[in-house]
């Protein structure tokens, strides 16, 4: 679901996926290329899940009950959608829809289980996976929130290890060692897609104007000059 042709350079958009383990840290990477630019947009996820300590219904997630989730998901309304621990998360088509018409990169915090969905959905989607530093550094970060007994993060812990095992399926991964640093490399790698010459419309067109106009240079200037 590419977006419209963008003024700088003719590239399409495109939605960028970040997942991750939970607790290393996407959707505070998420947040911080939306807050940064324009470029960006957040796609707010439903889920049935309660909110957390400060979180705002359709800012940080649509909080919906298990019955309306399970209604929007037979109605084809979202783009993927899965079960992570014991709660539901999906993506409403509405968000990537309305972001490809402003012509801004959709970034998609999501699961392991949501990326390949939306792989199979989106192709010109971009996985991002990111890591945590470290093992320690992903369990403080984990207990450092102060919302889950020993028993969920026990939880967390082990279904990281699974989702690690996906790291191969993405297109690119970094790690959040420095959330900064983590910034540039994703701000350097939907550059570099977006210079992609599959996600350039109007290359075609440039190529075809290009070849012209030497033709035309040719026939004009060189035409008693031997091939």
């Amino acid at each position: 679901m590419s977006g419209p042709v963008s003024e700088t350079g003719g590239a399409r958009t495109f939605p960028v996926v970040l997942a991750a383990p939970s607790g290393a840290g996407k959707t505070t990477l998420a947040r911080a290329l939306v807050r940064e630019t324009d470029r960006f947009c957040f796609s707010v996820s439903a889920t049935t899940r309660a909110p957390r300590q400060g979180e705002r219904d359709g800012v940080d997630y649509t909080f919906v009950d298990r019955r309306t989730f399970e209604a929007m998901a037979s109605r084809g309304e979202l783009a993927e959608w899965a079960s992570v621990h014991d709660d539901l998360y999906g993506t409403p088509r509405s968000e990537l829809e309305k972001a490809a018409e402003r012509g801004e990169h959709v970034v998609l915090d999501i699961d392991v289980q949501g990326a390949r969905l939306i792989r199979a959905g989106v192709p010109e989607a971009v996985l991002i996976f990111v890591l945590p530093p470290s093992a320690e550094a992903l369990l403080g970060r984990l207990t450092g929130r102060g919302t889950e007994d020993a028993a969920h993060v026990a939880r967390r812990l082990r279904s990281a290890l699974e989702e690690l095992a996906a790291t191969p399926e993405f297109d690119y991964v970094v790690v959040n060692d420095d959330l900064n640093r983590c910034l540039d490399d994703i701000r350097v790698i939907v550059r570099a897609e977006s210079l992609h010459a599959a996600r350039t419309e109007v290359l075609a067109s440039r190529l075809d104007r290009l070849r012209a106009g030497i033709v035309r240079i040719l026939q004009e200037d060189y035409a008693n000059l031997p091939a």
